[in-house]
């Protein structure tokens, strides 16, 4: 019986960590490349993987990373809204040049489908809710512009290379391994362990912003399938729950599971912050099968249990 080999770039991260646990637990073959700029290796610890630290954005590491595998899952890329508004060349490199970069070293090696790692962030502050994929796209930051870079190219390398590509446009991915410390963060990670120690936390604008916050096992359900599904390339696909909470909400939650009576400060909003985001989900249930198994309420405490657990420092 053949075994599967598997690239994920950014596996050391927060999502790319989740989906080589998955794949090793499905006895395949794990390659991983990560240069380490926002991923760790504790987060790989216990998972049997094939390590190449370097750049996605570099060809000569691109290609010898796609080298014999079957699928390339391409998590990498510095996701942070805010760092691409002070840095935004740096922005595009890390996610639109080792996009197109990838997609070129897995043409090259003979890959046969390509899942990218896209964001919701390229629809921009448009009040039209759910976000449904025919959308045009209007991404008010270098980091979203980047992102929808390399949908764009995902696409132009099925239609004139045939190389089988299929982006996902994750809404706000929390869960195990996301790091609280890292500026980069998201927002559920930081409130957690702040709240966990007892900490008072920050909320940026009048904490009316929503979001479909999605776990972080509907992600890895959602490539897996999008590895598979034959309708599925060429296409971008919404992944998310179908259902937005507040920031306001989420923390009373939190602060509710965890029984601690301390109040945010609320901060002015930043730039390039969307206000309202939601994920119409028919397309990917349609089309590659996906149906979130866990909700957000579940997510948070499976969330929370998993950080009283963390070693200290995580």
């Amino acid at each position: 019986m053949r075994i599967r080999q598997s690239l994920v770039t950014g596996g050391a991260g927060f999502i790319g960590s989740n989906l080589c646990r998955a794949l090793a637990a499905r006895g395949e073959r794990v390659r991983v490349l990560d240069n380490f700029s926002t991923g760790h290796r504790e987060n790989l610890a216990g998972v049997e993987v094939e390590l190449i630290e370097g750049d996605a954005a570099d060809l000569a590491t691109a290609r010898r990373a796609a080298e014999g595998v079957e699928c390339v899952f391409h998590q990498a890329a510095v996701p942070s809204v805010p760092r691409s508004m002070r840095e935004p060349l740096a922005s595009h490199r890390a996610c639109a040049t080792a996009t197109l970069t990838m997609l070129e070293a897995a043409r090259q090696a003979g890959v046969r489908r390509f899942v990218y790692a896209g964001s919701s962030s390229a629809y921009g502050d448009t009040p039209t809710l759910p976000k449904i994929e025919s959308m045009p796209p209007d991404p008010r930051s270098p980091y979203a512009a980047a992102k929808l870079a390399g949908e764009t190219y995902c696409r132009m390398y099925h239609h004139a290379y045939g190389l089988e590509t299929v982006a996902l446009r994750y809404f706000n991915i929390f869960g195990p391994y996301q790091d609280p410390g890292s500026p980069y963060s998201g927002v559920l990670a930081i409130f957690i362990t702040r709240l966990l120690a007892g900490q008072p936390c920050v909320i940026y604008g009048d904490g009316e912003t929503s979001r479909d916050f999605t776990y972080i096992e509907n992600v890895v359900q959602a490539n897996l399938l999008a590895r598979e599904a034959p309708q599925a390339s060429g296409q971008v696909y919404n992944i998310g729950c179908g259902r937005r909470v507040t920031l306001n909400w989420v923390y009373d939650f939190l602060a509710g599971e965890l029984k601690v009576n301390l109040r945010p400060r609320y901060e002015a909003a930043r730039p390039g912050d969307v206000r309202s985001s939601l994920a119409d989900i028919q397309a990917a249930g349609r089309e590659l099968g996906y149906m979130p198994q866990v909700q957000v309420e579940a997510g948070l405490r499976a969330t929370i249990a998993w950080y009283r657990r963390a070693p200290e420092g995580v």
